[in-house]
């Protein structure tokens, strides 16, 4: 088998099509269908299902998937090692991250890592936790910052901080609370903006007033942040979210935080999957990326003043 017939099969294995495919590998379908068919020669096996929707593996294709994808991946490690000698890495990070993550460390760890590694694309990719640990644990991404640890044994985590949660409402409003913090009995009496129940802040904070004996106030669901924040600022109801991520909307005055007693919490993670070989490349940006983290978290708002 020649590389680039495991390369061509990898690729419409993923794409489940021969010139979508085709289109990815730039060049022509032909020669994609050509590398297919030698490797189904050479093997004795037929390795795709023909659909009027385009090509899907059989039994034997999944099995020659896995040994074809660990081999692409150590041969992209053996690039990355050759790089690295040289001391000017040169490659590709993608990190996964929650929108209330991404406008506190994206802007800082780009530079950084841009400055550190000029042959480098890193690119970042914005999500929920849950969808930001399916694309690592598939291995669309190389590392993510996530919230809470995940119960997955391929997944390896190390804390990066503890990150308070605060009630967020307007700067003027008839119902505001009138002290500095506020208890969840008080929040169930204010008409709340959050997400749906998948998201995991929205599943905190109804297990949190399940325990406490009361019940949410919800009068809105959205699962876009920033519009959330546009709505609590034009006084339509409240949010919880970080205090990290609303820190200079309340520094500018547009809206208030409020601390909970007890305090709600959660913990931020940066996570890297075992089932992914990690190469050079990938370790010496975690290093950076870990140390850039412990600098924006000593001198960044994580919690509001007393």
């Amino acid at each position: 088998m020649e590389f680039r017939q495991m390369k061509a099969f990898q690729t419409v294995a993923r794409a489940g099509s021969l010139s979508q495919a085709a289109m990815s590998l730039s060049v022509s379908q032909p020669m994609v269908t050509r590398h297919i068919r030698q490797l189904e020669e050479e093997l004795g096996v037929e390795l795709f299902h023909r659909t009027g929707r385009g090509v899907v593996l059989t039994e034997a294709g999944v099995m020659l998937k896995e040994y074809v994808d660990e081999i692409i991946d150590r041969e992209e490690v053996a690039r990355n090692v050759v790089s690295a000698m040289q001391k000017s890495p040169k490659g590709k990070l993608v990190l996964g991250v929650p929108p209330s993550v991404g406008t506190v460390l994206t802007v800082p760890l780009v530079k950084k890592i841009k400055n550190e590694f000029p042959n480098v694309t890193l690119r970042v990719i914005e999500g929920f936790s849950g969808h930001v640990l399916e694309w690592l644990t598939v291995g669309r991404i190389d590392a993510a910052v996530l919230y809470n640890p995940p119960r997955l044994p391929s997944v390896v985590t190390e804390p990066l901080v503890e990150d308070e949660l605060c009630l967020i409402g307007p700067m003027v409003a008839r119902n505001a609370p009138d002290t500095p913090v506020v208890s969840l009995e008080v929040m169930s009496s204010l008409p709340m903006i959050l997400p749906s129940r998948p998201h995991g802040l929205r599943r905190l904070i109804d297990d949190e007033m399940t325990k406490a004996g009361f019940e949410l106030r919800v009068d809105m669901e959205l699962e876009a942040m920033s519009s959330n924040l546009m709505l609590v600022e034009e006084s339509s109801g409240y949010t919880v979210l970080p205090y990290a991520t609303v820190h200079r909307l309340v520094q500018q005055r547009r809206v208030r935080a409020w601390r909970f007693d007890p305090s709600l919490s959660r913990q931020l993670l940066l996570a890297t999957s075992t089932s992914k070989p990690m190469s050079p490349l990938i370790r010496s940006m975690m290093r950076t990326f870990r140390q850039e983290v412990r600098d924006i978290i000593s001198s960044f708002p994580w919690r509001p003043g007393p």
